[in-house]
């Protein structure tokens, strides 16, 4: 089996932080992200999964992808990339748009599987709601994911998963997508369901 590395992409608080926490756990292999962008303790939980960096430092980085996103910079470093993909039997990482993908896909398009978590707006606004977001960074990140489309990532990924039950339901799923799940023998599933 060759090398994959799975791209996760979705708007704010569609999961993609939660998801690549509990696959990390699980011993997957990660491929950080570098940003300028600095995450309060509202979100320190994503201090694990972006690395950040002075503008000055991320710009002296190079980069198999980098993008603006709502006002900072991300990328993913060219020598990550490379070492996980040769590394890592599975890595995955997260995209924060649709150009981020076209560019990797360029490096290791066979090997490259991308998903898109889906959200509708009530469990978007939920979500912000429960992450102590005022009206009006809701209004912000409702407004920036309209206009750039966020929720149409679907459109271009190779597979979607759902997530508005809950968190296990959607890890359950991306397992499946990426292979990770084992079929047990018949007597022993005949067990599980008496």
């Amino acid at each position: 089996m060759a090398n994959k590395v799975y791209a996760f992409l979705g708007p704010h608080c569609s999961g993609k932080a939660a998801m690549v926490t509990q696959l990390m756990s699980m011993g997957i292999h990660y491929v950080p992200t570098l940003t300028t962008k600095y995450f309060d303790d509202r979100y320190a939980y994503k201090r694990r999964l972006y690395q950040t960096l002075k503008p000055d430092a991320f710009a002296k980085e190079k980069y198999i992808v980098q993008a603006d996103y709502q006002g900072n910079k991300y990328g993913l470093r060219k020598s990550d990339v490379l070492e996980s993909y040769q590394k890592h039997k599975v890595s995955i990482m997260i995209m924060m748009d649709i150009e981020g993908i076209k560019q990797l896909s360029k490096f290791i398009n066979q090997d490259l599987i991308t998903i898109s978590l889906m959200i509708d707006d009530v469990v978007f606004v939920d979500r912000m709601l429960r992450a102590g977001c005022s009206n009006d960074e809701i209004k912000y990140f409702v407004e920036y994911a309209d206009q750039n489309k966020e929720f149409d990532n679907y459109k271009v990924t190779d597979f979607v998963v759902k997530n508005t039950s809950t968190p296990r339901a959607a890890l359950e799923q991306i397992l499946a997508i990426m292979g990770l799940v084992t079929l047990v023998p018949q007597k022993e599933f005949d067990q599980l369901v008496k």
